[in-house]
């Protein structure tokens, strides 16, 4: 586990546990050792924090390419965060640039990591849960891991889109950890990768009870 985040989890990870006291469910379900992904709905930035805190083991999170290369001194701070934390660099242009996470991602996956993936690709504009797409699927069997479906609840009541900090109310938020869901042997074929991905939809939406909505969610405007 990365040093940072090791300080991380004794002090935030903490913090929020014993201020928030989240409600965790299925911690059985979390695998001790080995590579797996966890798959889970995306209701607020508070989905993060919270996972980050339940999560026993190191879990690294995708983080988006502008915190690795800003300039000056937030740019430094910013980049050595991302570092100390284990994240994941991940291109917005897409295309070839974006499938670097993907090559970055594969190695850590089989060397025994656990990465955080949201395959509705972006928050739940109105806290029902979306189409989610393949990218879950398709890396979870090129690196022959499990996918462990999560369900985060109440995290959009403590920490609103458009809300800086979240607020203050214990017993709101629930985390459920469903069964692992394996890959090995699994076809990579377009309708295999598809039919993986709804199952796992399928299987979140089964954890948070949300209405689902059979189209891809809409790009939150920056």
């Amino acid at each position: 586990m990365p040093l940072l985040y090791s300080i991380g989890k004794v002090t935030v990870g903490k913090v929020l546990m014993t201020g928030w006291r989240p409600h965790v469910e299925g911690i059985e379900n979390i695998p001790q050792t080995g590579g797996a992904i966890f798959a889970g709905n995306h209701l607020s930035v508070a989905d993060e924090l919270l996972l980050g805190a339940a999560v026993p083991r190191h879990l690294a999170f995708w983080a988006k390419s502008d915190y690795f290369t800003g300039t000056g001194v937030k740019g430094f701070l910013n980049r050595k965060l991302m570092e100390g934390l284990g994240a994941i660099r991940v291109e917005r242009e897409g295309g070839r640039a974006a499938l670097t996470a993907f090559d970055a991602a594969i190695p850590a996956l089989r060397e025994g990591e656990l990465i955080a993936v949201y395959p509705e690709g972006t928050r739940s504009p109105d806290g029902r849960l979306y189409r989610g797409r393949t990218g879950v699927a398709r890396l979870a069997v090129a690196a022959g891991v499990p996918i462990i479906p999560v369900g985060v609840l109440g995290t959009d009541k403590v920490q609103p889109i458009g809300r800086l900090v979240p607020k203050l109310e214990r017993g709101v938020i629930t985390v459920k950890f469903g069964k692992p869901i394996e890959t090995v042997g699994r076809p990579d074929d377009r309708t295999a990768l598809r039919e993986l991905t709804d199952q796992v939809m399928g299987e979140i939406q089964r954890l948070t009870g949300q209405e689902y909505v059979p189209r891809y969610a809409p790009k939150r405007e920056e």
